[in-house]
């Protein structure tokens, strides 16, 4: 009986230690990452915005790099200062070099989400021409990346120990409103390519219920 018991907890073991360390620890120069692995290796021949779906070939002055765990909540939650002082922080630098963690958006896009809190707005609050629902601090992606960020931010909150970005219930709704497509699997395969770990909220959905 003492076999048979002990399996599946030596399985649960193994498991529970591949998510702590299915990590970042490839890159820590956030700066260098953005130019060399985001743009001149993921994104080197263009794309798609991530919440507007437009298309361009390089990223120019209407693109830029965008979070989906934006770096002043992170730093925030590491508490590790200033913007300059957080630079010195290993972890932060980690944290903020995370190739998951970051997707191509339009600047102006990406200036008005920051310090946002994601939240489901309703049809109370008019959408923009991006389907993107936005009042006060709150912020609602459209239909088609909800998924999206509720995985990015499950993986930034188990695998970083960050607090959530809004309620735990919106997150795991908008993961079963939107399952993973074959855009954000190519991407996935691609950043674990390059990074060397996966985020297993894409690769096993259901994980983000037990969060």
């Amino acid at each position: 009986m003492k076999k048979i018991t002990l399996v599946p907890i030596t399985l649960i073991l193994a498991l529970s230690t591949t998510l702590v360390i299915g990590q970042n620890t490839r890159f820590s120069d956030p700066e260098t990452v953005v130019k060399d692995q985001f743009w001149g290796n993921l994104y080197a021949n263009g794309g798609t915005s991530f919440f507007c779906e437009a298309p361009f070939t390089s990223k120019g002055f209407v693109m830029t790099d965008g979070y989906v765990y934006p770096p002043a909540d992170i730093r925030s939650a590491l508490n590790c200062g200033t913007t300059s002082q957080c630079k010195q922080d290993n972890q932060y630098r980690q944290i903020t070099s995370d190739l998951h963690n970051m997707v191509p958006v339009r600047s102006r896009v990406e200036m008005r989400r920051r310090n946002a809190r994601y939240e489901n707005l309703g049809d109370a609050t008019r959408a923009d021409d991006c389907g993107i629902r936005e009042s006060a601090q709150f912020f609602e992606p459209p239909e088609h990346v909800k998924g999206d960020v509720a995985r990015t931010m499950a993986y930034m909150v188990d695998t970083y120990g960050l607090p959530w970005l809004g309620a735990t219930s919106v997150f795991q709704e908008w993961n079963e409103l939107d399952p993973p497509d074959d855009r954000e699997l190519a991407r996935h395969q691609r950043i674990a390519e390059i990074q060397g770990n996966e985020n297993p909220f894409v690769v096993n959905p259901g994980l983000i219920n037990r969060l």
